[in-house]
Parts: C-alpha cells; structure tokens; sequence
C-alpha cells in the first residue's frame, strides 16, 4: 500500500467529525479537530457547502474509506464482494470491513489506532491460531484466536500504562478480550448495534450503484 503522508487531522477535519485516526490522542486536548475544527483551506472558517445527493453520497465514501485507511480500488472491492453475496449487501460490506485483521486488533485495543494495527500486523507481530500472519486484509472467521506473538514480547511493544489501558478496554460484543494473554477470540460476525459506524453504508452502496 504506497505511504499516505496527508496529516490526518485533515481528514477528520474535510469530514466534520472525529474519525478517531490517532486513536486515544484524539479524546485529548492535543486534537487538531478541537482547536479546529472548520474544514482546511484558505476557505474553511468561512465556508458553507450545501453537498447535492451525490455529494452526500460521496463524503460518505470517503468518510468510511479514510476510517478504515484503505485506498479506493480496496474499498471498491469490498462492495463488489458484498454485492456478490447473499442478504444485505449494506450490512455484508460492514461486516468484511469490521473482520480485517487490522481492524479486529484496533477493536481489541491491541493497536491504539487502525494505523497502528495494520503496523503491528504487517511487522508479523500477529498470530492467528498459532500461524504468523502479515496481512492487514486478512478475514478472520468466529472462532479464530488472534494474539500477539512472542516477537512482539521481545519488542517491549506493550509498557505498564498500555497494559493498564488494556485491563479497562471494551471491545465490542463480537470479541472477546483476554489482556493477560495478549490476545483475543472472534465470537461470531459482527451484526446488530455492531454494525453501528460513523457513516451510512446505504449512501455508499447507493454511491457505487450509480
């Protein structure tokens, strides 16, 4: 995946919300979205856009693509997938998005953010029953063990206030976490209030249907 070098701030910013791409920083006061949170550019404090159905359509796109860091021919082929499957191609796409292994790592507090996630998963830091693996992508499956591996004990990953932080972590009902082990067990799909995101999937099924 070619290196994304755009503050991230800007995105949250372009969007009008917190896309949480910092993790826990952006609960803090050091969130460039606080300070300001107009849209960037010479324009921003001042600019009022009324955004037509495509538009809205559009940000909303890009809303989900910028949370979860993919590029747009990735994105596309989740929709294309879920359009392919059977049931509901909003909720199919959901929930290929939400079993990434990057993102299950985020959901399980291992990785403070997405971008730290896919990190940790591409330096093969990560073990799926017991097997290495390095791609961000991969879908895990109800009933996989993801945990870190001894490579990542050695590399000190993990200090005395991220195992703290991790002892209160919540993760969503489709995880179970186990903070002593370093690792987590995928229940089942995500589904119901977890298919609950910060963007509308109908609007992005309608975006690619055009």
């Amino acid at each position: 995946m070619p290196r994304r070098l755009e503050p991230k701030c800007k995105n949250c910013r372009r969007e009008g919300e917190k896309l949480y791409l910092k993790g826990e920083k952006c609960d803090t006061a050091k969130c460039v979205f606080i300070k300001r949170s107009f849209r960037p550019g010479m324009h921003g404090p001042t600019s009022r856009i009324r955004h037509s159905s495509y538009g809205k359509q559009l940000r909303e796109k890009q809303k989900a693509k910028e949370s979860y860091g993919l590029q747009e021919k990735q994105f596309r082929n989740y929709f294309e997938k879920a359009k392919r499957g059977t049931g509901s191609t909003t909720e199919k796409m959901v929930q290929m998005l939400e079993q990434r292994l990057d993102n299950v790592i985020y959901r399980l507090g291992l990785g403070r953010s997405r971008g730290m996630a896919r990190q940790i998963v591409s330096h093969g830091l990560i073990t799926v029953n017991g097997r290495k693996v390095n791609i961000p992508s991969y879908q895990v499956k109800p009933g996989d063990i993801v945990k870190l591996s001894a490579k990542a004990a050695k590399a000190k990953l993990f200090n005395e206030e991220d195992a703290a932080r991790l002892n209160k972590h919540q993760p969503p009902s489709w995880l179970l976490l186990e903070p002593k082990e370093m690792s987590g067990k995928v229940l089942n799909r995500p589904e119901g209030e977890d298919l609950k995101q910060n963007f509308d999937p109908t609007l992005i099924v309608e975006f690619y249907s055009r």
